[in-house]
């Protein structure tokens, strides 16, 4: 995995990580929503990455 491609996952988990924050402190159900969303793809992208890597090895 690349150092950019880590950046830009942790990038994408710490928003969605405020969106839903904000989105529970606002009582707004779609931003916690989206937030919790945001998060997963960030997960699934680094869990693609950690297999693209173990294959190189």
């Amino acid at each position: 995995m690349g150092i950019g491609d880590k950046a830009e996952n942790a990038a994408e988990d710490a928003v969605g990580k405020a969106k839903e924050a904000t989105g529970r402190a606002t009582d707004d159900e779609n931003l916690e929503a989206e937030g919790r969303t945001d998060q997963a793809k960030a997960s699934l992208k680094k869990a693609g990455e950690n297999v693209k890597d173990a294959f190189k090895k």
